[in-house]
């Protein structure tokens, strides 16, 4: 008898390779699978590299340390023609999240509105919000973006006859002129913003843990308001309260100072949250419909008012089905923002387009649009999904 008979267990049948196990066939299909796909990507990168040496093409990405040589109408950041290729792509980048920022913020607010508006007893209020749905959901977000450009650059006055409003508010096909803040105040005073952003959240946690141990409701509300009132104003104070407006004034044949609203980025904004909300309203008016119509009627029964209702009773219980939809809306608008480059907006996707026809590094530069939206991307994702979880609904 040999050894491996011996440390066989008793009744334990030797297993034999056979095609017709289907543990054995699922693992072969694998690998054939993955050799496949090493195959065919050997190959791509390969025929690539190969075709860029017969053109003399250099690769790689030494080419962000060069100069760019070009100019960007819109910064964050301080920025030059004699800056980088890569801070130039930096430039352009912040300007792709700060729209997508602002517009995941507006779209969401006029998307709760226009959802909860098409749920309205009102008859005109719901035929309203219909329409609105019905129409930007069908109307391509290109012909979008070219509408709202069309009309703030063609139908508006020059910076000479800029309407006028509001005293230091002008506006005019150069954009949207308004006064702006300098002064050495101004960083202590969005210190404290943030501050009172953190305190308000960490209050707000420990007033949910407190309602729940004693049924007590902490005033979370005007605690908040307080909050992002007195912490700025401390911070203005504390630093010597140097701060003034500094207002815009025609000077030649264009406004100088305050902070700009350009045509591009309004247009852009506008067609990116007006589209976007119509999608984000279906979304908030499937999730409010899935909660059970007994929720309403038990809380009516205790005397809550509507608005009451749909804001602490049905809407916690319809975040479960609206927040993976939306999601997905903010991933969609986030990528829609590549759209910028039709109306002008230096978004990442116009700057490396420059970056590209000036050094001929298109494999690189692609690369880098790819890389970027995927960061941003997966980032959206999986804030989204910690929030879903965190607030799905345990069984016991």
């Amino acid at each position: 008898m040999t050894t491996t008979q011996k440390n066989a267990p008793a009744g334990t049948p030797r297993r034999r390779l056979s095609w017709n196990d289907p543990g054995l066939r699922s693992v072969i299909y694998q690998v054939v699978a993955l050799a496949l796909v090493a195959l065919g990507a050997w190959f791509l990168v390969s025929n690539t590299l190969h075709n860029l040496a017969v053109r003399n093409i250099s690769t790689g990405f030494g080419f962000l340390d060069r100069e760019a040589g070009f100019a960007i109408g819109e910064s964050l950041i301080p920025y030059s023609p004699a800056d980088t290729y890569g801070r130039a792509i930096m430039v352009g980048l912040l300007n792709t999240l700060r729209v997508a920022v602002i517009g995941i913020v507006l779209a969401t607010l006029l998307g709760i509105v226009i959802g909860i508006g098409r749920l309205s007893k009102n008859w005109l209020v719901a035929r309203l919000t219909s329409i609105y749905v019905e129409v930007m959901r069908n109307v391509p977000l290109l012909l979008q973006l070219f509408f709202w450009y069309a009309l703030i650059t063609e139908n508006m006055p020059g910076p000479r006859q800029a309407h006028n409003p509001l005293p230091g508010v002008f506006i005019s096909n150069r954009g949207i002129k308004v006064p702006g803040l300098e002064g050495g105040s101004l960083d202590a005073m969005l210190l404290g913003l943030g501050l009172a952003i953190v305190a308000i959240l960490v209050l707000g946690h420990w007033s949910r843990k407190r309602q729940h141990d004693t049924g007590k409701v902490f005033p979370l509300g005007r605690a908040a308001i307080g909050l992002l009132i007195a912490l700025p104003v401390a911070g203005w104070l504390l630093s010597g309260a140097s701060l003034s407006l500094d207002m815009p004034q025609l000077k030649g044949f264009n406004f100088q100072g305050g902070l700009t609203l350009t045509p591009e980025f309004a247009a852009l904004l506008a067609g990116l949250v007006i589209y976007t909300s119509a999608f984000i309203a279906e979304v908030v008016r499937s999730g409010i419909q899935a909660v059970n119509s007994g929720q309403w009627e038990a809380a009516g029964a205790l005397g809550l008012r509507r608005p009451l209702v749909l804001r602490l009773v049905v809407l916690p219980q319809a975040l479960r089905v609206i927040i993976p939809p939306m999601t997905s809306q903010y991933l969609n608008l986030t990528k829609n923002s590549s759209l910028a480059v039709a109306i002008g907006y230096p978004d990442i996707v116009s700057v490396v387009n420059t970056t590209l026809n000036q050094t001929g590094q298109a494999i690189e530069g692609i690369l880098i649009i790819m890389a970027a939206y995927l960061t941003v991307s997966l980032s959206i994702s999986i804030f989204m999904n910690w929030y879903n979880k965190r607030i799905a609904l345990v069984e016991r």
